[in-house]
């Protein structure tokens, strides 16, 4: 026996699971050796080798490592996979490490795999996610059979698809454009056109807002920004980036053959007798052309105002601003927080036969039925001020601008305003008070601002909670407090919902609601303008008002239980 101890190799040379098994009198220290190396010289995982060698049983092996390493340990079969959150971790990834992905709560990633010991996965996953993987044992043949079932799927994505149930709108008059369809068509069953149109339906039935499609040295990438948020959806070959880019620029009718400029587009894409819209955008970058493609959701412009989650008293100071017969309405926020669908919601309110109704955009994103849209050419000298210009020889009663960039269309945009025009603009502020400070800064006089301006909306997205899947929570009543919330509103049984994740939502939110701060100008805070004050003195006297901020009109929604306070506390952040 001794003897034989000699030619077996020490424990100290065994690492991971191997070395538990060992311990646990599973496995000899030297058939774990030489599993280790068979696994080496295959390229192939240490469990992967186990188990194709039987040498221990998947159960066994699942068992023995939950209680050695004091890890919980799931049984798969007892899962339903459908309800599983997916695309946080990609699949070649999955595959590579042998894992799947159980759940996310804060920022920790649940990750079921049967070798929790691979510190490599772990580290892949912490870049990938920006996530801490924490490990939940599962046995090796039901996690590989649920690997292998995703694997399939994805390559029948890619191979199967056919596009029998859409296709790209190509009812243009331009010769290029039927030229270039007619080069498309020659393409019309290859694998990446087939691709693209996949990632389309995809996302549109995900419900997201925008399409990224980024190249880089090694891999390329697909993104989807679903309720605000941008989600890896596959990485496709790195080979399909310029032909993916060709195709896409085809039937948006761009030019192939320039890869060196930035370049915009539009296409549309027909169900049947139902058609969306899509506006893209090319965007060259060091491994490839970066594609950018925006869903524009016509029925977002159509709907009521109430839709939007104004309150009662936001949604009477907007409605009674906008049927004034002259003056200025400004909506204000970053980029991608509904501006322009407000702006079109008041728009559609306002659309009579008998009213004139012009729009200067860049570009315009939804058609209007019955009211003048303008896009913006600053190439063909047709920008937003001399549009502006030419709107008031066309007998206007309300103009929309997609956007006041500079002190001459503010000048052009104000004096239609006091010339009897109901002017409809956005600007990029953090809220109501800091737009007033904003056209002050940008040369527009004190008295022109004071007497022109009728009200502000400043706003926000935020993502509505599933209603399926929301639970009560628990908050400290510090932290509450120290939320925004005030001491008489944590009075009464209500209890704010928490975000859990369902089948039917994404990670326990499912779709999107407004949050809203409406500032009428009052004479008060015309004379504040008039005397040239601060931001900070316009809020404090909108606060005496009632005007609420950004940050207590989202609360509501959390009372209401419409979102979260953590949603709420990351969207009103300053």
């Amino acid at each position: 026996m001794a003897a034989e101890s000699l030619v077996e190799p020490p424990q100290s040379s065994l690492t991971g699971v191997a070395r538990v098994l060992v311990n646990a009198g599973k496995l000899s220290a030297k058939s774990a050796e030489e599993l280790t190396k068979s696994a080496r010289e295959r390229k192939i995982s240490f469990v992967t080798a186990l188990m194709s060698a039987n040498s221990v049983k998947a159960d066994d092996l699942a068992h023995t490592l939950a209680g050695a390493l004091a890890l919980p340990l799931l049984d798969l079969s007892a899962v339903d996979l459908q309800k599983l959150p997916r695309n946080i971790v990609d699949n070649k990834i999955a595959n590579q490490y042998q894992l799947i992905v159980l759940g996310k709560r804060g920022n920790r990633l649940f990750i079921g795999a049967a070798d929790p010991t691979d510190q490599e996965a772990v580290e892949r996953i912490k870049f990938a996610t920006q996530l801490t993987p924490e490990w939940v044992i599962v046995e090796y043949d039901k996690l590989a059979r649920q690997l292998e079932s995703q694997s399939t799927t994805a390559t029948e994505t890619l191979e199967s698809l056919t596009s029998a149930d859409f296709e790209f709108d190509v009812t243009e008059e331009d010769p290029s454009a039927q030229e270039a369809d007619a080069a498309a068509s020659d393409v019309e069953d290859a694998p990446v056109v087939r691709f693209l149109q996949k990632m389309l339906i995809d996302a549109i039935n995900l419900r997201a807002s925008d399409l990224h499609f980024e190249p880089y040295e090694y891999h390329y990438r697909v993104r989807f920004r679903v309720d605000g948020e941008l989600r890896e959806i596959t990485q496709p070959p790195v080979a399909i980036k310029d032909k993916l880019a060709s195709r896409i620029k085809v039937i948006s009718r761009m030019d192939i053959a320039e890869k060196r400029v930035p370049q915009d587009g539009r296409m549309k894409l027909k169900f049947g007798s139902k058609a969306i819209d899509f506006r893209v955008s090319t965007l060259p970058t060091l491994f490839g052309e970066k594609v950018v493609i925006r869903i524009l959701d016509s029925s977002s412009a159509k709907l009521g105002i109430e839709a939007l989650g104004y309150e009662k008293i936001e949604r009477d100071r907007l409605m009674i601003a906008i049927q004034r017969p002259y003056g200025m309405v400004l909506v204000t926020g970053p980029t991608g927080s509904g501006k322009t669908v407000s702006l079109y919601t008041c728009l559609n309110i306002l659309n009579q036969p008998g009213v004139n109704i012009a729009t200067v955009e860049d570009p315009a994103e939804i058609n209007l039925p019955g009211i003048n849209q303008v896009n913006v050419n600053d190439r063909a000298g047709l920008t937003f001020a001399a549009a502006l210009k030419s709107f008031l020889r066309q007998d206007p009663d309300i103009i929309m601008v997609g956007e006041i960039r500079d002190l001459e269309t503010a000048d052009i945009a104000i004096k239609a305003a006091q010339t009897g025009h109901m002017v409809m603009s956005t600007l990029h502020t953090n809220d109501a008070p800091t737009t007033l400070t904003r056209l002050l800064n940008m040369g527009v006089a004190p008295f022109n601002i004071a007497s022109s301006v009728l009200l502000i909306t400043a706003q926000r997205l935020a993502r509505k909670l599933c209603e399926n899947c929301k639970k009560p929570a628990e908050y400290p009543r510090e932290s509450m407090l120290k939320a925004g919330f005030k001491p008489e509103d944590l009075d009464g049984n209500w209890k704010p919902f928490r975000a859990v994740g369902c089948s039917a939502c994404t990670n326990g939110y499912k779709g999107r609601v407004g949050i809203y701060q409406v500032m009428p100008i009052t004479e008060a805070i015309q004379r504040i303008i008039l005397t040239e004050g601060t931001a900070m003195d316009i809020s404090k006297q909108a606060e005496v008002e009632g005007v609420r901020d950004l940050r207590q009109s989202g609360l509501i929604k959390v009372r209401l239980g419409v979102t979260t306070l953590e949603e709420v506390i990351n969207v009103t952040n300053e």
